[in-house]
């Protein structure tokens, strides 16, 4: 072990012999923030009995709670940073506890009742989140009891290897807390994204993986999958254990992958025609002709709204043929209702975010994991502030996380198209609204079988806007359990999450959940049936693979 002085006098050397860097331009207004907040204040005062209730409210809420502070302790509430025992035992912790959430609930309260336009609201509880997240009693020395613990047991030498590490992150320059894990866990090719396969195909857009038959024979119709631009494709494929990708070739599939390039300034004008007609419909078609058959899409998030949008185009030219069916996880195609995304949906915004992307061509993976830590900040900022700089502990290594964070840039032209015309101008919601290559596109058009897989914890895609986007496609709709990542990555032999169907498709998701049943453990057994229901039933002899240009799961992958 080495000693804390040694290691935080090094860390602040390394810093100050750092750059400091150069940001002449912000993926994001700042001014924008600050008109916001102006607004929300102009809001409160403009109606002083609504704010004069909420202080009354508040004033009685309080006198409760001191008068009640030595009292029984009510129920623990299901909040995992108070998970320590001292939390729910100990007075003193248990009354700071309290007060936090009672505050906290009552600013989010007084949030809730602002007017003006959706994106002002989301951005004003993004904020106001962020700032309570930030000084939970959680984060500080003095108030976490766990920290208080361990800075006794080590005389103080956690805080002072805790603030190495702090100087180390910001001299970084990269605006993230650094998760401090055994670098050696997970090895690609190895021991994550280890399903055996070969590389068949690729242009400049991505590659196509073929995956190794583990099974005499398998179904006619083959898999093809569509990932997201943001990460790497791997998220199916992690440890084997948990691979959907491994599961599905054991289940007798024969299972193809995208795994796109991670872009550099070169690609700056790569749009999402591009990304449709080079990459999804091209592979369409090699799969086809490696086949003989026509493949059943699988994508999830943003690879789905992409498939959708191939769809419809298939559909426009008269080709929608060339998919057997579609299934999409997790993936929006009705943008009116984002939740806490719309917050960063705002012209002003918008209008930074191109000239950063002008600037340097892309959107950088570090800027895109910033954004995605802050939606979900207690889980991927502050229980890493609270382990790597209070406590000086290494956090356990992840399969997810580790594929979390290996991220990848998306190139600045597909990200401006994307902004503005479908999330902003929400222009698949519209007939004809959305054009590629010149054809109009409408999803009312697609023939093709679809179904549509929502989580019912997806901080990202909410599921009632899943649903929202089911019946516009005319889709099937399954809810599962957990969250955005996690809720995909489910395999049976966990036996967790669950899942809810139902038959109908009511006006709205709150009607379609009243009506439908749970069914425990996971969905993927329930989706490989759906996939028989809507292909031959035919059996044919495993495809092996003898013209594969590398092994899985290729060099696009493991790119930096």
């Amino acid at each position: 072990m080495t000693d804390p002085w040694t290691d935080a006098v090094r860390a602040m050397t390394d810093a100050m012999h750092r750059p400091l860097g150069d940001a002449p331009t912000r993926p994001y207004d700042p001014l924008a923030l600050f008109e916001t907040m102006g607004r929300f204040a102009g809001g409160l005062m403009a109606d002083p009995q609504q704010l004069l209730a909420a202080q009354a409210e508040a004033a009685r809420e309080w006198g409760n709670f001191w008068a009640n502070i030595w009292s029984e302790p009510a129920e623990q509430p299901k909040d995992r940073r108070f998970a320590a025992p001292e939390w729910q035992d100990d007075p003193w912790y248990r009354a700071i506890r309290d007060a936090y959430l009672l505050a906290s609930a009552q600013m989010r309260r007084v949030a809730a009742q602002a007017g003006g336009a959706p994106a002002d609201r989301a951005m004003i509880a993004f904020l106001l989140d962020g700032w309570l997240n930030a000084v939970a009693p959680t984060n500080f020395a003095m108030t976490n009891p766990a920290v208080v613990e361990r800075t006794l047991e080590t005389g103080g030498a956690n805080l002072l290897a805790g603030f190495a590490n702090l100087v180390e992150d910001v001299a970084s320059g990269k605006g993230i807390v650094r998760r401090r894990t055994d670098p050696d866990a997970f090895v690609k090719g190895e021991t994550i994204a280890a399903t055996s396969g070969q590389v068949v195909w690729q242009n400049d857009l991505c590659q196509l993986i073929q995956y190794t038959p583990a099974t005499a024979d398998v179904a006619a119709e083959p898999l093809l999958y569509v990932p997201p631009l943001v990460n790497r494709f791997y998220m199916i494929d992690l440890q084997p254990k948990s691979s959907l990708v491994k599961w599905l070739v054991e289940q007798g599939r024969t299972v193809f992958v995208i795994s796109w390039v991670n872009p550099t300034e070169a690609h700056r004008a790569k749009g999402v025609e591009d990304y449709v007609l080079s990459g999804i419909i091209e592979a369409i078609g090699v799969v086809a002709t490696r086949t003989g058959r026509a493949p059943d899409l699988f994508a999830f998030c943003l690879g789905g709204t992409l498939s959708a949008i191939a769809l419809a185009w298939l559909a426009a030219k008269g080709r929608g043929g060339e998919v057997n069916s579609a299934t999409l996880i997790g993936s929006m195609v009705d943008f009116a209702d984002m939740r806490d995304w719309s917050a960063f949906v705002h012209e002003a915004h918008l209008a930074a975010l191109e000239g950063h992307l002008e600037r340097q061509g892309f959107i950088d993976s570090t800027e895109l994991q910033q954004l995605f830590a802050a939606m979900r900040a207690n889980d991927l900022i502050w229980s890493s502030v609270v382990n790597h700089y209070l406590l000086d502990k290494p956090a356990p290594p992840s399969d997810l996380l580790y594929w979390f964070e290996d991220g990848a840039r998306i190139p600045a032209a597909f990200l401006k198209s994307y902004n503005r015309d479908l999330l902003l101008n929400n222009a698949l919601a519209e007939p004809a609204g959305f054009a590629v290559a010149g054809d109009a596109i409408d999803l009312a058009s697609i023939a093709t079988p679809v179904l549509s897989i929502a989580l019912k914890d997806d901080h990202v895609s909410a599921w009632e806007a899943v649903y929202r986007g089911a019946r516009m496609l005319g889709a099937d709709f399954v809810l599962g359990g957990s969250g955005h990542n996690a809720g995909v990555i489910n395999p049976p032999a966990a036996g967790r999450h669950g899942f809810w169907t139902n038959d109908a498709m009511p006006a709205t998701g709150a009607e379609w959940l009243a009506g439908a049943g749970k069914h425990e453990g996971s969905w993927w057994p329930w989706w490989t049936d759906w996939l028989d229901a809507h292909g031959s039933g035919e059996r044919v002899s495993a495809r092996q693979i003898d013209d594969g240009l590398e092994p899985a799961p290729g060099s696009y992958a493991k790119a930096a």
